[in-house]
């Protein structure tokens, strides 16, 4: 698991450790831990350490002192390194007396046969985009194809929320300390390192599952269970408009679990002609028993889409809402008012302004966490990192780390896999975010494997790359 925190939690961490140890030790041991990343990255990129050329950019306060610091130690291993002190009045004093020590050289631009820069501008207190100064120095190294490792974030960037208003610095490395924060989840900071410093930190509801997680907590099923006890998945999807929606849902609740899946809708030929063994039927009140059921994808907005969802939401069971059932939704929020079942809702960033009456913004953990507590849901907003928000609990972020499930229909497959996951009874918040997690790697599986019709990926091929990248995690 992944674990993030604010930057008022990791200075509260850091705080007892400042009072405890001598001064200038807690960023020493930081700043080793920096130059041992710097080191590994530069030997991967140029074959070696001893003579290599790096130059740090340098910010006012404790960033610029990490800087500095790395920057010496990288010099006693027989680095060439040179600083540009963008402040010189509110340089780290001690940092720069070390690095000078050491036979660190002072530069006014970026030397041209610098081989790495260091982004020690500014740290996590920071908001806004870089001063022009700063926004002229990278914008350069850009422009020279130079590989950036960023201290704690890529300047520019918001801690909290990864977003950039403006120029930012773009690292091919981030390396940070003592605990993950927000933006290293939702900004661009390249590959991200974490150094351990010691801090005690508190429990966090930000987290992120990794492959063991989600491994971990699959659904596979015993020695005893049967077709019922792994879970019936209840599909109310498609139309006659829409027909491929219905088999992308469904095919996905086949996919992900071992259970049983039961359509009803139009679409019932469509979808056993595809998936025979579906149990379809166009009624849904003839479907039979199911633990759980996903309305919405392409059910329509008319008389027979509100009345697919209002049927879902009347029943005690789990009910995962997307697509079309989302804007009726939108339209008629007291639906779930007082609903003591489980929802989910699957909006994308449309979706989410009709349910909330306003764009996620910037701030999409606190987006998705004001729609979950409003509409008592847990919420999964769609992005290339997905947020999904339980009300009043978890929050849990997952990176993408590719768009390749940005096409038609890859949110139908979703919904089916989380259609499963919470049939065999796992919580809704922590389905959707397993759900997320494999549908992402099926998605760059689908881009790696493209099929005899050579398309790089579609929502089709996404749904086949399903059960492999279950079985691979």
């Amino acid at each position: 698991m992944r674990y993030y925190y604010s930057a008022d939690d990791i200075r509260a961490a850091e705080a007892p450790l400042l009072e405890s140890l001598p001064d200038g030790v807690l960023m020493r041991r930081a700043a080793f831990g920096l130059a041992g990343a710097i080191a590994k990255e530069l030997h991967a990129r140029t074959g070696g350490i001893a003579g290599r050329r790096v130059c740090a950019v340098v910010g006012s306060g404790d960033n610029g002192g990490d800087a500095l610091w790395a920057a010496t130690f990288l010099r006693r291993r027989g680095v060439t390194a040179s600083a540009l002190v963008l402040n010189p009045e509110k340089v780290h004093a001690a940092g720069l007396a070390a690095f000078i020590g050491a036979g660190g050289r002072i530069v006014q631009s970026v030397p041209t046969t610098t081989e790495l820069v260091i982004d020690g501008v500014v740290g996590i207190s920071a908001k806004g985009a870089l001063r022009p100064d700063a926004e002229q120095v990278f914008a350069d190294v850009d422009a020279a194809g130079l590989p950036v490792v960023a201290v704690d974030l890529p300047s520019g960037m918001d801690v909290a929320t990864g977003a950039a208003d403006g120029p930012h610095v773009h690292a091919a490395l981030t390396v940070t300390f003592g605990g993950l924060k927000p933006v290293h989840a939702l900004g661009d900071c390249g590959r991200v390192e974490l150094i351990d410093i010691g801090l005690d930190l508190p429990d966090t509801d930000l987290v992120g599952l990794e492959t063991a997680d989600v491994a971990a907590r699959w659904p596979t099923p015993g020695p005893t269970d049967d077709k019922y006890t792994q879970g019936v998945t209840g599909v109310l999807a498609g139309s006659s408009t829409y027909p491929g929606a219905a088999i992308l849902c469904t095919g996905a609740a086949v996919a992900a679990t071992s259970g049983m899946v039961r359509y009803a809708g139009t679409a019932a030929a469509e979808v056993v002609s595809h998936w025979p063994e579906v149990i379809a039927t166009s009624s849904a009140e003839d479907a039979g028993r199911v633990q759980a059921w996903v309305v919405g994808p392409g059910v329509g907005t008319d008389d027979a889409g509100e009345g697919a969802l209002r049927f879902a939401l009347a029943t005690d069971l789990p009910v995962v809402v997307d697509a079309d059932a989302l804007t009726v939704l939108s339209s008629h929020p007291d639906l779930v008012a007082d609903r003591a079942a489980p929802t989910v809702l699957t909006p994308h960033a449309g979706e989410f302004a009709r349910l909330a009456g306003h764009p996620p913004g910037e701030d999409r953990v606190g987006a998705a966490r004001g729609l979950a507590a409003d509409f008592g849901a847990a919420v999964l907003l769609k992005g290339n990192v997905t947020v999904v928000a339980e009300p009043g609990g978890m929050t849990y972020l997952n990176p993408a780390g590719q768009s390749w499930a940005a096409t038609a229909g890859s949110g139908d497959v979703l919904s089916g896999i989380i259609g499963s996951l919470v049939a065999s009874g796992l919580p809704t918040g922590e389905a959707a975010a397993m759900a997320a997690f494999v549908h992402a790697r099926a998605a760059g599986l689908s881009a790696d494997d493209p099929g005899p019709r050579g398309a790089p990926t579609s929502a089709s091929r996404i749904l086949a790359h399903i059960r492999s990248s279950i079985a691979h995690l």
